[in-house]
């Protein structure tokens, strides 16, 4: 009879197989030093890519129930709502007291105020009726005659006053430019007949010659008339009388004093 192991193949080399292979693994991962960095990057890229998904993941599960921070502010509201509700009802109740204390000492006020005691005088004064009615209506018509009295004399005593006052006068200053001719005009002359001008409520004052141009001067001349005296217009007309000197007369300048 055959023996059973005969027809069984048998590795009895094993382990010299196994220390090959490590040694040749070890050689190629030597070898490779480039190939392990890409590989580690390719493993780091995943794991990344996988915490990713997983924080995601997390976030999604939060948004779908309320979160504990979200809890916990609905309880500190609810507190809070509470507390509020509390202290309104008290100030309510205070509210009532002060209001009920009120009602009662303004109810109070009425028998406590001495009311019939203001009118307990009238039962005697009703004993002499028409004495007291002629003697009040007499004191009124006594003091309206006084008053209207006084009236009288003051009013009398102030438009004395202002009559006496006396009336203030309206009054203005004029700067007049009188010009030549020409240049030959004589400006001492022009200037002594406009002064030779007189009037009631006219007074001349300082007078100056400007130059014009092409070596003729105009005469600026001042004056202080009484507006209800002195009409501009006519003094404008007697100045320019002296047709020989004058050529025209303007304002150069208007104020009332």
């Amino acid at each position: 009879m055959a023996c059973p192991l005969a027809s069984e193949r048998i590795w009895t080399d094993k382990s010299l197989y196994n220390a090959a292979e490590k040694k040749f693994y070890e050689s190629q991962s030597k070898g490779a030093v480039g190939s392990c960095t890409l590989v580690s990057e390719i493993a780091k890229a995943r794991q990344h890519i996988k915490d990713s998904l997983e924080r995601m993941d997390g976030i999604a599960a939060l948004a779908s129930t309320p979160g504990a921070e979200l809890l916990d502010r609905l309880a500190t509201v609810e507190k809070e709502n509470c507390s509020l509700k509390e202290t309104i009802k008290k100030l309510e109740n205070l509210v009532l007291g002060l209001t009920s204390r009120v009602s009662k000492l303004e109810g109070g006020k009425p028998a406590a105020a001495p009311a019939p005691a203001k009118s307990a005088p009238a039962p005697a004064a009703k004993k002499d009726d028409d004495d007291d009615d002629v003697d009040l209506f007499g004191s009124d018509e006594e003091d309206d005659a006084e008053a209207e009295r006084i009236r009288e004399e003051r009013l009398k005593a102030y438009a004395e006053k202002k009559s006496k006052k006396p009336a203030l006068i309206a009054k203005s200053s004029i700067i007049l430019e009188v010009k030549p001719w020409d240049d030959e005009t004589d400006m001492k002359e022009l200037e002594k007949n406009v002064r030779t001008i007189e009037m009631d409520g006219l007074i001349w004052g300082a007078a100056k010659l400007v130059p014009v141009g092409y070596g003729i001067n105009k005469l600026q001349i001042c004056c202080v008339i009484e507006d209800d005296k002195v009409s501009v217009d006519e003094l404008q007309e007697k100045i320019q009388e002296d047709e020989d000197h004058v050529q025209s007369v303007d304002i150069a300048a208007f104020n009332k004093i």
